[in-house]
């Protein structure tokens, strides 16, 4: 069966296998709570979507992170254009309120399923013309290695749980109010200035995010 395809009920199930309904109920309360189906009232049970871990170790674009887990990236453009960087902006960029900025909003998909929404605003005067490129079919760490020699040295972030406005729920098809995992990113360039100033919405149904530790002095 593949994520989201029914799952008999009780009843076929009994019928089906020849088992007890005690037996059948134990089986899939396993199921539920191993998060392999959901259960939703008035839609029936249905096989789940397998969460993906997101490390937090290492910045990796979401393409390469398709890639490696064998799914097919793909990406709509949402919103691309030139505009001032607003004050909370500037700051973190650490560039003078109003400085151009480039800004790219794209959704961001794996196998044709939305996973979420990136907002990116880059230092445009670093990044001369960025917006000429097409990025519904080019990646853009890959035109901002190959066209500009920016790579990243390092970043930071914040992470917080925020709820589906009802446009983001719309763009990523969820439903208003549904927990997304929100991510706040400032990345560096090699000479370790501030380029790129990213918001990503990831569906928290389809994510986890994790970071290994490592043991210390205590």
């Amino acid at each position: 069966m593949k994520p989201g395809d029914r799952v008999p009920t009780e009843s076929e199930l009994v019928s089906r296998y020849g088992v007890s309904r005690i037996t059948v109920r134990k089986v899939l309360d396993l199921l539920a709570r191993e998060g392999l189906i959901v259960r939703e009232r008035g839609r029936g049970t249905h096989v789940a979507h397998l969460r993906l871990e997101h490390g937090l170790a290492r910045v990796v674009s979401f393409t390469d992170d398709m890639r490696q887990r064998g799914f097919q990236a793909g990406t709509k453009v949402l919103f691309s254009g030139l505009q001032p960087a607003p004050e909370s902006i500037a700051r973190e960029l650490a560039v003078p309120e109003g400085t151009e900025l480039a800004r790219l909003d794209r959704l961001r998909l794996a196998d044709g399923e939305p996973m979420c929404i990136e907002q990116s605003y880059l230092v445009h005067r670093l990044l001369p013309g960025i917006l000429d490129h097409d990025f519904s079919t080019r990646s853009l760490r890959e035109v901002k290695v190959g066209e500009y020699g920016i790579r990243w040295s390092r970043a930071r972030q914040t992470i917080q749980a925020v709820l589906a406005t009802p446009e983001l729920a719309h763009v990523l098809s969820v439903k208003p109010n549904a927990a997304l995992l929100y991510i706040e990113r400032v990345s560096y360039s090699q000479e370790d200035v501030p380029v790129e100033f990213l918001r990503v919405y990831y569906r928290a149904d389809r994510y986890v995010l994790y970071n290994e530790l490592s043991g210390g002095a205590g």
